[in-house]
């Protein structure tokens, strides 16, 4: 089978893997980006610049593919052009709860198959679709000495929260993450500092996991966030947002906490960091690895054929 993947961009770690997986499995990936510079959660690409993409990808489409898979709304539009290929569309979170949503959902609609992160944006989108959340390297996050995982970053003593995005992504909501940090400082009488962490390559991010006390999700919305499944992973304590497929994976994880107010996330942290212990998260994550999103998957694109 010869899939042509779609992608806003291939810098997305999880799609890599996703791709590697996939491959591993004897499916046939090739990959378009849109061209130009890519900026998580912002419109940093022309019109011009998806022109250009909509016409590699009807030139790929005349090849011998069986599926295209639109990798986020942003170019699904561009999938369902390419005319005499099925098409499946996967939607990752911002593009179904963001400015783009409308677009999203019809051409999910249109699909012959699509894809979506949790149960809860299957419920949003009130369509037929599938739920497979991407997978996580199990080999690459796992639990390593925190003592270790320090000195290699150069942490000293005290708590620390990770947060694993940049603070200008609006739907991070970065500034809920400051007033919870600040809360449980106050709570806890003690230092706390919280450490932001964005544009480091994917392969050290174990390393910050492993030397947290604590990660800190306060996103509006989310699909399937892989930063809660990688700290599950390192058996980092979570805490978060009551968003996307969280409250499924944080079920039975302890210590860890999913609240809906400020006053919740901060009592959660609180507890979390008092206590100094890690989770038992990676016996609840292990089984969704990349090599299960890779078989559901390649079962959506046969569902894709049978339907075109």
């Amino acid at each position: 089978m010869r899939v042509l993947n779609l992608v806003p961009s291939e810098d997305a770690s999880a799609y890599r893997g996703q791709v590697r997986a996939l491959r591993d499995r004897g499916v046939d990936c090739a990959t378009l980006a849109v061209p130009g510079a890519h900026v998580p959660g912002e419109c940093s690409r022309s019109a011009l610049d998806y022109l250009v993409h909509f016409g590699q990808t009807l030139r790929a489409a005349r090849t011998d593919f069986d599926v295209v898979h639109a990798n986020q709304g942003v170019v699904a539009p561009t999938a369902l052009a390419a005319v005499g290929l099925p098409t499946v569309v996967s939607l990752w979170g911002t593009d179904l709860y963001g400015p783009l949503g409308p677009v999203s959902r019809r051409c999910a609609r249109l699909a012959d198959a699509t894809v979506v992160m949790s149960e809860a944006m299957a419920d949003a989108l009130d369509a037929d679709c599938r739920v497979v959340p991407h997978g996580v390297d199990t080999e690459k996050f796992r639990p390593e000495p925190r003592t270790d995982a320090r000195e290699k970053l150069g942490w000293g003593d005290g708590r620390r929260v990770l947060f694993p995005y940049s603070p200008t992504r609006e739907e991070k909501n970065y500034p809920r993450a400051e007033r919870v940090v600040d809360a449980a400082r106050d709570r806890l009488d003690a230092e706390v500092e919280l450490h932001t962490v964005t544009g480091a390559p994917h392969d050290e991010m174990p390393t910050y996991m492993n030397a947290a006390d604590a990660l800190l999700l306060t996103s509006d919305h989310e699909g399937s966030p892989n930063a809660v499944k990688e700290a599950l992973a390192c058996d980092l304590p979570v805490v978060a947002t009551d968003v996307g497929d969280v409250s499924e994976r944080l079920d039975g994880v302890s210590p860890s906490a999913v609240a809906a107010t400020d006053d919740g996330l901060a009592d959660a942290l609180a507890d979390v960091l008092a206590s100094g212990e890690r989770s038992n998260g990676r016996q609840h994550v292990e089984t969704l690895d990349r090599d299960w999103t890779a078989r559901e998957l390649e079962a959506v694109y046969r569902t894709a054929l049978g339907n075109a």
